[in-house]
Parts: structure tokens; C-alpha cells; sequence
């Protein structure tokens, strides 16, 4: 990782450079509020030639901010949730679905709506339930791209996504207090 990302990571958005540097991924790339916003009003775009889809299922919890912004942009307001867990902190763990009941029965002219695909187990869980949607995500990983139908950017595997929710502004230790730790 270069200097001036490193330096961008941990003083504009208040990362921890410990933090950084441990990560299991090989890199990072944080995402702003604006570029969420901008790449998931590129994706409701790309989506509005495809079809007149019927309603928005997001995939909680990192599906509903770009599902928000896509149901804005096509003017869309039947939505429903399936809500899944598939990590525990930056490790991925079995899905596991926490409500997998919508009104779309198999899917037919529904739209799914996730953040990311990334090894594709998620929607790899949800195709037998709604066989017939279109998946859509903002990112993509190689890994999981083939499961998603469409997608604005495609990022590398072995790196880390850092999404503004998960993100909070904190004041940024002194080098004093990183050393001394």
C-alpha cells in the first residue's frame, strides 16, 4: 500500500494505521457517502433499459442504502427485505438468513439489491428462493461476479471494502500514542 493511500486512509478518514496494516486483505478501498451514492444512482441506470421491475428486495443490511437510492431513481416503492448474515467481522461465516420471506414468490421482475458480491454465497443462498430476479450489486469481487446479473465496479479479492457505515470519525492517535500502544 502506498504512502499517500495510507496517509489518505488514516488522516482524512480517521482509520487506524494498525488496523491497516493488519488487515487480512492485501488492500483497502474506502468508499465515501458521495461515491455510494454516485455509483448506486450508475447502477439504477444501468438497470432502467433492462426492465420494468416490479419491486426491491435488499439484501440487509449493506443492500439498503444502494436499494434506497435505486427505488429513488426509478421511481420504484414496493420494498422488501431478506435479511442475511454471512460475516463476523471481516470473516466470512455460513449464510445464514434472518428473515427469507418476502412477497416476490420466485422472483419474476424483482429486483435484488446488495452492496456486494463477493465469493457469491449470498446469492448463491438466495437463487433457489427467488430463482427469477435480477441481482444486481454496486461492487463486485472475481470470485463472485458470474452469480450477479448486474454491477457498476469491480474491485480485486483481496481487498477490503470500507463502506461509510461502517466507518465513524474519531480523532486519529498521535504517533506517540501509535508506538507507545
Amino acid at each position: 500500500m502506498n504512502l499517500i493511500y495510507k496517509f489518505i486512509l488514516v488522516k482524512v478518514l480517521k482509520l487506524n494505521l494498525h488496523e491497516i496494516i493488519m488487515n487480512s486483505y492485501e488492500k483497502s478501498f474506502p468508499v465515501s457517502w458521495e461515491e455510494i451514492h454516485r455509483n448506486s444512482k450508475a447502477l439504477a441506470w444501468r438497470l432502467h433499459d433492462i426492465s420494468s421491475f416490479k419491486g426491491i428486495i435488499a439484501v440487509t443490511r449493506g443492500g439498503l442504502v444502494p436499494a434506497a437510492i435505486v427505488a429513488r431513481e426509478l421511481d420504484m416503492r414496493l420494498i422488501d427485505t431478506v435479511c442475511v448474515s454471512s460475516y463476523k467481522e471481516k470473516s466470512r461465516s455460513d449464510v445464514e438468513f434472518l428473515k427469507n420471506k418476502t412477497m416476490a414468490q420466485d422472483g419474476n421482475n424483482w429486483l435484488i439489491v446488495d452492496d456486494l458480491v463477493d465469493t457469491g454465497e449470498t446469492i448463491k443462498a438466495l437463487r433457489p428462493i427467488l430463482p427469477k430476479a435480477h441481482y444486481a450489486t454496486v461492487y463486485a469481487k472475481p470470485a463472485g461476479r458470474a452469480q450477479v446479473d448486474t454491477f457498476i465496479t469491480e474491485v480485486s479479492q483481496d481487498t477490503w471494502i470500507y463502506f461509510p457505515w461502517d466507518l465513524e470519525m474519531k480523532p486519529a492517535p498521535t504517533i506517540s500514542e501509535q508506538i507507545n500502544k
